[in-house]
């Protein structure tokens, strides 16, 4: 498909989701580079005139969130000031989702903070795909497109087949999506029940509620930084006698360390998304991505024609499934 009114630029850590995204709507990146000097300083030039021009940025907060969020304002801040049109902000992944509330005394609602100086530089709407919680959408004063990695994710999970599976939600508290890819799957459920003491990013599995015995069980979740939790959830699965572990993730920022941690665990294969650009999983023969730039892809060029995004928050066109091929 031919789009050729779509501008999408990308940021230092979005240009190969963006070139996939380019890649299925036949379109051109656009030309920019960003710059960091010797002291640590952003810099970033648009290479071409956006002069009444809608534009659609795609940077990750991912591995480095502080960079990246920063240089996302300047690059909203230099299309304002290069006068387009309007510019739209595509984050496959919002680190700072995870502080979205006022939990304990003294601390930030960093998401807020984030939502507010994002929508300050200038930008007139943001596309995002599984934030930490719903409510982070009402951060934001301008449109926000919410989309979901699950018909994609659970597409790439019939394809194998499973004997007998259940999905299993690392905790109640993910578990009405968890129930979501089970109803999309036609599989039963399970529920972890866990608990986390402080912010050390390590979790306590007390107890799992359902049958899990014989079965394959899928682990649906979010997100992984250290692959504590999803480890401590395999090994309670192993041992209520599960056959076979699988673990399917949204977003992958998973650490060097929580790399080891994964090849030495239960699970058997960790399906995931390019959300993030993660040099520490390049190398493991247990980690298998799904490409979501098709998903934004159809989402941007329904905007970009004033069409509805909604039908894409459950159920995607058999074109972006055939194009969300596993990435290398």
């Amino acid at each position: 498909m031919n789009h050729g009114g779509i501008k999408i630029f990308a940021g230092s850590s979005g240009r190969s989701f963006a070139e996939r995204m380019c890649k299925y709507l036949d379109a051109e990146l656009g030309l920019s580079e960003a710059i960091t000097f010797s002291e640590g300083n952003t810099f970033v030039r648009i290479g071409e005139t956006v002069r009444d021009k809608d534009v659609y940025l795609v940077q990750s907060i991912g591995l480095k969130p502080n960079d990246e969020f920063v240089e996302i304002l300047f690059w909203v801040d230099a299309f304002k000031r290069a006068s387009a049109n309007s510019v739209t902000v595509i984050m496959p992944y919002f680190s700072y989702a995870k502080g979205d509330k006022k939990d304990e005394p003294r601390v930030s609602i960093r998401a807020r903070v984030c939502a507010e100086s994002i929508e300050l530089a200038g930008a007139d709407r943001v596309v995002a795909m599984d934030l930490h919680s719903h409510q982070i959408q009402g951060f934001f004063k301008k449109p926000v497109d919410h989309l979901f990695a699950l018909p994609v994710l659970s597409e790439a999970i019939l394809q194998m087949n499973l004997t007998d599976p259940v999905v299993v939600s690392p905790d109640a508290g993910f578990a009405k999506q968890a129930r979501k890819y089970a109803d999309y799957l036609g599989m039963p459920i399970a529920i972890g029940d866990k608990t986390r003491k402080d912010h050390k990013e390590k979790a306590e599995i007390m107890e799992i509620i359902g049958d899990v015995r014989g079965k394959t069980a899928v682990i649906i979740d979010d997100f992984t930084i250290t692959g504590g939790s999803i480890v401590e959830l395999s090994k309670g699965l192993k041992a209520r006698g599960a056959k076979r572990i699988i673990a399917c993730l949204s977003h992958l920022l998973v650490n060097e360390k929580g790399v080891k941690k994964l090849e030495d665990s239960p699970i058997e294969l960790i399906l995931g998304t390019d959300s993030v650009v993660n040099p520490h999983i390049a190398q493991s023969d247990k980690i298998r991505l799904v490409s979501v730039a098709p998903l934004f892809a159809e989402a941007i060029s329904r905007i970009h024609r004033r069409e509805s995004v909604s039908p894409l928050f459950e159920r995607v066109p058999d074109g972006v499934i055939k194009s969300s091929l596993i990435t290398d």
